[in-house]
């Protein structure tokens, strides 16, 4: 068993914000751009309906949308993101966060373009860049490899589960071998890397779901962080079809936060945690509704880790793993 961390900022969990704050030394944000990708889940390479919960906007609908691929398309938009934050409280360093549909999946000079006019920008501190494992040549990587020389460049993947039936289910497309070469060959680039796990997927018990979370935890410290997201039902998925053709159970409240409370026990007390639950968009979310107050899930979920007295890494065995 492992003591919390001083560097937690006497938080229960190495949160972004903490971690943001150790390497920036100030207040940073992030701002999600739509570079007008698609995804081979959608373009016929793999399949034409998406993975099965990905909703018509690629899981970007926070994103500004593409102006066009002409030059000066992601700067506008940065610009347009910036003036919205500043709006809100005082202005900062951004995160320019990739987030719609797959974001690898371009021409090398394509990539290059975008991407080098959002590092060039001076109010970006980083880039965070959505993708899939099976959509990183090596090429693209070396590429990567190129900018992270300039400033952070964070590579998220979207594993979702480690077990094939359910992976296949929601037709994620790409084996478990795949995201361990790519993984590997990220991290061994110098890149950070961040995984994404979906938590309540349809025929997953809690058990599976820690044995997903072992497994990303294993890889450690090869993965750089997580992202723990809650199942939404969202208008316009295959998911949403079959919800309402056959509903099945899906976590309150109180069940998902000692769930997600248990995984963080169970990992590396230095993985950032990017995400204890997402939050999907109000216009188009089916269910679960209670995910639509993100205070007060925040909220029950400080007081929770009290009244547990527990935190990230409290059952973390390293040398078992």
């Amino acid at each position: 068993m492992t003591n919390q961390p001083a560097q937690w900022n006497e938080k229960p969990y190495y949160s972004l914000n903490s971690y943001l704050k150790q390497e920036f030394h100030t207040k940073i944000y992030k701002i999600s751009l739509d570079a007008g990708m698609t995804c081979p889940n959608r373009d016929g390479t793999l399949g034409t309906g998406g993975c099965i919960f990905c909703s018509q906007g690629g899981s970007g609908e926070f994103a500004a949308k593409a102006s066009g691929t002409g030059a000066g398309s992601i700067t506008h938009q940065i610009e347009t993101a910036r003036h919205q934050v500043e709006r809100k409280t005082n202005s900062g360093p951004y995160i320019a966060y990739f987030q719609s549909f797959t974001n690898t999946y371009a021409s090398l000079s394509r990539l290059e373009s975008i991407f080098t006019e959002a590092i060039s920008h001076p109010d970006i501190a980083a880039l965070s860049i959505a993708t899939r494992p099976d959509c990183l040549e090596p090429e693209k990587i070396r590429l990567l490899q190129r900018l992270n020389q300039q400033k952070p460049v964070w590579v998220e993947l979207g594993l979702q589960t480690i077990h094939p039936n359910t992976a296949a289910w929601i037709r994620r497309g790409y084996s478990l071998d795949c995201f361990e070469e790519t993984a590997a060959n990220l991290k061994h680039a110098g890149l950070t890397v961040i995984v994404h796990l979906i938590l309540g997927l349809p025929g997953e018990s809690q058990e599976d779901i820690l044995e997903s979370v072992h497994y990303v935890g294993h890889f450690y410290p090869a993965l750089d962080g997580i992202k723990l997201q809650l199942l939404h039902i969202l208008e316009g998925t295959d998911l949403a079809a079959i919800y309402r053709a056959n509903p099945f159970k899906l976590f309150t409240m109180e069940e998902y936060i000692d769930l997600v409370i248990t995984c963080l026990e169970h990992l590396p007390p230095s993985m950032v945690i990017h995400r204890l639950t997402g939050d999907g968009p109000k216009s188009i979310l089916i269910a679960p509704f209670w995910s639509r107050n993100k205070r007060q899930v925040l909220n029950a979920f400080s007081l929770r880790f009290r009244q547990r007295n527990t935190w990230q890494g409290r059952l973390w065995e390293p040398d078992s793993q």
